[in-house]
């Protein structure tokens, strides 16, 4: 009897590190990632999925994590945050996975975060710049990207100025990520003494914006802040093109891929928007960014995008913190390890991030890139 409670204590004792462990094995590192594959953004979720994909495999070629060859575990929300939440708990109950990467949304993120920090998992660089991927401080979320609403909120009173707009209006998802947008683009505006002349809203997966862009054109809106992705910006541009309605059009990151030039042709150029992470061009003049695209395409016959950058940074980062923790791999000790660390800037031209145990957001910095003759081009500087 004496034996069994012994045992038991030792159990309970041992408990909090035996949760933390979860997903390290001998020779296995199992990690999870949530992407639309299915949904209104899965060209997004594709791209970031075979970006992660990169990195585990070159990361596995050259001997893994301190021994341990990475196991990556993708699963489908087709951009719905209850889907979100059953992904999660697969990936965390089911798959046992150490950590969350690269999970793309902010409703999903925000909806799956609480079953992952239920069983100690870290959210770690989630494709989302919206400020609850690292606000409240909680020692199991990493951010990396310069949030919507910083993005937004030095970038608009900066093109206001720059074209001399006198009627900004906004047209944005009605859900957390939209309100980000305008709620930054709203702050800045208010720095000026300005406020917007419309705004407007559609739901998430809407395919026709031809009110909201009635609405605009009739209030003689001369700039529309998008609180848009993929189709939704092709969309709102491209019936603006039609109905002759031209504002200056201002996206946020995630309106910054070359799938809008690809799916809307020449009516989106002009197209601004707010960026972290080079896109990765095959024929780019930079030979390092050349040298990995043509990799990334050798291997998934696709080019890449900047989505694919953000998933291999995403993994690449992980695993530095994750070798610094060494080969007794806690979420503990990756804890530790990710709040002492710095990461240069890389070729990608992403600014240098900083980490500590107050602060989970790596940078604060975004700077404007522009669609011209069908691809984006860098205009600015870094915006703080």
């Amino acid at each position: 009897m004496k034996r069994k409670l012994t045992t038991l204590a030792l159990a309970l004792t041992l408990g909090t590190s035996a949760l933390a462990q979860q997903g390290v094995g001998k020779d296995t590192l199992t990690l999870g990632s949530i992407q639309d594959l299915s949904g209104p953004i899965a060209g997004f979720g594709k791209q970031v999925r075979m970006g992660l994909q990169l990195a585990a495999d070159e990361i596995n070629e050259q001997g893994g994590i301190n021994g341990r060859k990475i196991d990556l575990k993708v699963e489908d929300s087709a951009y719905d945050p209850k889907r979100a939440v059953l992904a999660a708990q697969k990936l965390v109950n089911q798959d046992k996975i150490f950590a969350m990467i690269a999970h793309i949304g902010t409703a999903q993120n925000m909806a799956a975060m609480p079953v992952q920090f239920s069983k100690n998992v870290v959210n770690f660089f989630p494709v989302t710049a919206a400020r609850e991927m690292f606000e409240p401080l909680h020692p199991l979320k990493y951010a990396f990207a310069a949030t919507y609403f910083d993005q937004m909120r030095l970038a608009a009173p900066r093109l206001i100025k720059e074209r001399n707009i006198k009627k900004p209006c906004t047209i944005y998802q009605d859900d957390e990520f939209g309100l980000e947008v305008m709620r930054g683009a709203e702050a800045g505006l208010k720095s000026i003494g300005m406020d917007f002349a419309e705004r407007t809203t559609y739901k998430r997966g809407a395919t026709d914006f031809s009110s909201q862009v009635a609405r605009m054109k009739s209030a003689g809106c001369d700039m529309v802040v998008l609180g848009t992705i993929i189709r939704e910006t092709v969309g709102t541009i491209g019936e603006s093109r039609k109905t002759g309605f031209s504002p200056v059009f201002l996206g946020s990151s995630a309106a910054y891929t070359d799938l809008i030039h690809k799916l809307g042709g020449p009516a989106m150029n002009g197209l601004y928007a707010t960026m972290t992470a080079q896109h990765p061009y095959l024929d780019e003049a930079s030979q390092p960014i050349r040298f990995w695209a043509s990799k990334y395409k050798t291997k998934f016959n696709e080019d890449p995008t900047v989505f694919s950058v953000y998933g291999y940074q995403a993994l690449m980062h992980f695993a530095s913190a994750a070798s610094k923790a060494g080969r007794n791999l806690t979420h503990e000790t990756f804890i530790k390890s990710m709040d002492s660390m710095s990461f240069p800037q890389d070729i990608f031209g992403s600014p240098p991030m900083t980490f500590s145990a107050k602060k989970r957001l790596g940078n604060e910095s975004s700077r404007l890139s522009q669609i011209q003759e069908g691809r984006w081009k860098v205009i600015s500087d870094y915006m703080k």
